[in-house]
């Protein structure tokens, strides 16, 4: 699934074709996605101007004067620019046509993905509950220490909880906890303020770094520009099950949390 760096990458691509252009028209050839495409988008889209771009967590949000389309990628969703003459793919659901003669394309194969419109985005159902951005300065130690006291959760649980901070999907919550030292299956409440200094730190750091290499491509994801990330290059430990320990060279240990593969190091980590 595109995590918060591959769906940043992908605003940041489109953002600049978008803003300032007027929307000529809105092609929905596939309206069961995950929930059906609404008429909403039908009726306010076409002829209103793109005022910026934006995100929330994994959520891609393209605000114009009426409201705010609200776009997921889902399991395997990408957005690109294309021309709008451009002959659409068995998988291409969603063409957003643009006045200059571009459009934003949205595919998605497995249609997990979702198109929803808002005249108030952060009051949204899918938005209005959710924690802030790891990348602001509402999340801190200090806000995640508190969050977490009494919590017997294991810590890798509680970063990817989306009402507690959003975006620190399955790999960023891997490398960050591996970087930070802490063992994912410790429980989020019997962890000191010193460590979540540092789990703070590491999730910003790692999260910045992905996003400056593109995202990660694992199987699916590629940017707007249609060209794999790079982040994968430097994942410490995440799919390296077996491998030697970039720090003590030990195997790395694979496990399962919450049906989800957990990669980590039994030696680095306590």
């Amino acid at each position: 699934m595109p995590e918060l760096p591959e769906v940043e990458t992908s605003r940041r691509g489109i953002e600049p074709f978008l803003v300032g252009e007027q929307i000529r028209d809105v092609v929905i050839r596939q309206r069961q996605l995950r929930w059906p495409v609404s008429q909403d988008i039908d009726e306010h889209l076409p002829g209103a101007t793109v005022a910026s771009v934006g995100r929330r967590g994994k959520y891609l949000l393209i605000n114009t004067s009426g409201g705010t389309a609200i776009l997921h990628l889902g399991m395997s969703g990408s957005v690109t620019i294309v021309d709008a003459n451009t002959p659409a793919a068995i998988h291409d659901h969603v063409d957003i046509v643009l006045k200059s003669g571009k459009s934003l394309r949205f595919r998605d194969p497995r249609r997990f993905g979702s198109l929803h419109w808002s005249q108030d985005a952060q009051q949204h159902w899918l938005l209005n509950k959710l924690g802030p951005e790891p990348l602001n300065e509402a999340f801190s130690a200090e806000y995640l220490w508190a969050r977490s006291r009494g919590r017997r959760v294991a810590v890798k649980q509680f970063i990817m909880n989306a009402d507690i901070v959003v975006g620190v999907g399955n790999i960023y919550a891997s490398e960050s906890l591996f970087l930070a030292g802490i063992h994912p299956r410790r429980a989020a409440g019997r962890i000191a303020l010193g460590r979540y200094e540092l789990l703070t730190t590491t999730i910003k750091d790692v999260l910045e770094k992905a996003i400056r290499a593109g995202g990660t491509t694992l199987r699916d994801f590629l940017g707007s520009d249609g060209q794999a990330g790079y982040f994968k290059q430097e994942l410490e430990v995440y799919g390296r099950d077996g491998e030697p320990c970039s720090r003590c060279k030990r195997p790395v240990s694979q496990i399962v949390q919450g049906q989800r593969s957990t990669f980590y190091c039994k030696n680095c980590q306590r």
